[in-house]
């Protein structure tokens, strides 16, 4: 049952995406743009912005450090200027693998910072504006927002300390945000990749099991809005078992991850 008003014509419809230099936002905001969309890419890397214009004319770059609410705030007031937002997409992330052991404040308080407060920081600055915006004619909802999770946040696993907190934070949030919106006309969703080879994961020292590249994740993405999902996760033949683990009672839990840390 679709959960979203489904979204399937982008063309002339404006979407922000934050964190979108690299990886699944780059590759989502290439797929945006083939479809008709006026995208707006937004990072801290202002080349790597530039080179994303300079390939899809008729883009535009924003850069922006999602840690600034200052600057988070200006620059979807300037979009506001420009034109109603249909959709914002938040993919800013910052990953590095981590256990209790070898615990870094100062790094479990940056993925704090990019993955969860720089989602607030967003919202802060976009929910008002588009609370405020009329229903569209094509899809009756005033715009859509979507967050970028991670099956890691589905429940605790090793080595994922820093990271997965972070992405539980972004799927409860969603669905408050989901409670609290959607009878206001603003949709919401969730997106939650399995293995996507990005420069984050390529940190990663074991084989990553159903791997899958940012185009790939960028098609599934797409197909999740036009299906009007809540949840868009993907690769289904490795976030099926995910979702298998989240239904396990502890004792079965633990033993299963410790296995996971063996193999």
């Amino acid at each position: 049952m679709a959960l979203n008003s489904r979204m399937e014509d982008w063309h002339g419809r404006t979407v922000w995406l934050v964190g979108a230099s690299t990886g699944i936002g780059r590759a989502t905001a290439s797929a945006l743009h083939a479809q008709g969309a006026k995208v707006v890419v937004s990072a801290r890397g202002a080349q790597a912005l530039n080179a994303f214009v300079e390939a899809h004319p008729g883009a535009l770059a924003l850069p922006l450090d999602v840690t600034d609410t200052r600057a988070v705030k200006a620059a979807a007031s300037s979009l506001a200027e420009r034109d109603a937002l249909d959709c914002v997409v938040y993919c800013a992330g910052h990953y590095h693998a981590m256990d209790a052991a070898h615990m870094d404040l100062g790094d479990l308080l940056r993925h704090n910072e990019v993955n969860y407060l720089g989602a607030l920081y967003m919202l802060d600055a976009v929910v008002p504006q588009l609370l405020a915006q009329p229903l569209g004619e094509r899809t009756g909802q005033r715009g859509h927002i979507s967050l970028m999770g991670s099956v890691a946040g589905y429940r605790g696993l090793p080595n994922s300390l820093a990271y997965g907190p972070t992405k539980a934070a972004l799927i409860n949030l969603a669905e408050t945000l989901y409670l609290d919106l959607h009878a206001q006309g603003v949709g919401v969703s969730i997106i939650n990749p399995g293995f996507v080879n990005t420069p984050l994961t390529q940190q990663n020292q074991f084989k990553m099991p159903a791997l899958i590249t940012p185009e790939e994740a960028a098609r599934e993405i797409l197909n999740g809005w036009a299906r009007g999902e809540f949840e868009i996760h993907f690769p289904k033949r490795f976030t099926r078992w995910m979702k298998a683990l989240r239904l396990l009672p502890y004792p079965l839990f633990f033993a299963a991850t410790r296995r996971l840390r063996q193999a």
